[in-house]
């Protein structure tokens, strides 16, 4: 097995991860994130002619699109890949989730604070860069994001499992058709849909850190009352910051399952027990994996949920967590980290 770095331990187990910046900055992006403000219409559009199609104007006479028109996100989606990752060739299949680009950034920027605190220091504080950086996307989905944001913005090499056939084959041909993706990411099929390590991680395989989006429904009853509350914020807030509402957008018109203002597939969208049983399940399966893995992290959609969550992982003797918080827009979420003691510590 890869050998692991050495680790510079916190004086505490558990913490707040909020440097003094992001405390005076919430509803900010994370400072390294490209995809601060507004959007640039014009340079975007030169990324991606086609987006001038989909571009209107808002009632300050500034350009914007519809963000309840799934096409226009799609295309936007495309532009903001185009620009700033050189991903040229991006497309998911009608129905999957079309992600908010600058949320999904948010999340991998702060991972690369996690390792640059932690396992990673150097004299300069700077994040870890490099193919040697071996990072695990559990549940990747069509769109591959989080390991297109990981790879282009820090260089990291990524190894992207998800249960869905279609998403896997999807994920797969994005990495292949984009030359900066090749040989950087490897899409895996997780056989067994009741697990989240077995079958993806190998004997001899070592991850600094692993990265996930669960579904955080319980029921397609629970995503549709979700979607009513989105839409009437969207609504509230048009006109204001498009990272915001990218995040609110549609991507899919038709049936009721499908008509989801942020999109998604069943398996993306929910799960039986939600959010809070699938991350129990998944820490569980972390131990039998502690010795693989640098840090596991994952977002927690719902703030009810973190406080048991930590219970569970000081009940299994995790060496450290930490809650990681970020804020975009309107939209306040946060990162679960935590590790294990291994031999080699």
């Amino acid at each position: 097995m890869t050998s692991k770095p050495m680790n510079r331990r916190p004086t505490a187990n558990n913490h707040r991860n909020r440097s003094p910046e992001t405390a005076k900055k919430l509803g900010r992006l994370h400072p390294r994130n490209p995809h601060q403000g507004r959007y640039d219409f014009a340079v975007l559009t030169r990324a991606l002619p086609e987006l001038a199609k989909h571009t209107i104007t808002n009632p300050n006479g500034e350009p914007t699109i519809n963000f309840s028109d799934h096409q226009a996100v799609r295309v936007l989606n495309q532009a903001l890949l185009a620009h700033y990752y050189g991903v040229k060739f991006w497309d998911i299949p009608e129905g999957y989730l079309c992600p908010p680009i600058p949320g999904r950034a948010d999340y991998i920027h702060y991972v690369a604070d996690l390792l640059a605190q932690t396992s990673h220091t150097n004299d300069d504080n700077l994040p870890p860069t490099g193919k040697e950086i071996h990072a695990l996307d559990i549940g990747t989905g069509a769109s591959a994001i989080y390991p297109i944001i990981g790879s282009q913005s820090y260089g990291w090499r990524f190894t992207a499992s998800d249960i869905d056939p279609i998403s896997v084959n999807t994920a797969a041909l994005i990495c292949d058709a984009n030359p900066k993706l090749k040989g950087a990411v490897k899409v895996k099929l997780q056989p067994n849909s009741k697990k989240f390590f077995a079958g993806i991680i190998g004997r001899q395989d070592y991850f600094d850190v692993v990265v996930c989006n669960p579904p955080f429904h319980a029921s397609l009853e629970e995503a549709m009352e979700s979607n009513t509350r989105k839409q009437h914020n969207l609504q509230r807030h048009r006109g204001k910051n498009e990272s915001e509402q990218v995040s609110r957008s549609s991507t899919k018109s038709g049936n009721a399952a499908q008509n989801l203002n942020f999109g998604g597939q069943h398996k993306e969208l929910w799960s039986e027990g939600g959010e809070i049983t699938f991350l129990t399940k998944m820490i569980k399966e972390s131990q039998d994996f502690a010795e693989h893995v640098g840090w596991f992290t994952s977002l927690v959609s719902k703030s009810e949920n973190v406080k048991p969550l930590q219970l569970l992982l000081k009940q299994l003797d995790v060496t450290q967590m930490r809650i990681i918080e970020m804020s975009q827009g309107q939209k306040n979420t946060r990162i679960l980290a935590w590790r294990f003691n291994t031999d080699e510590e």
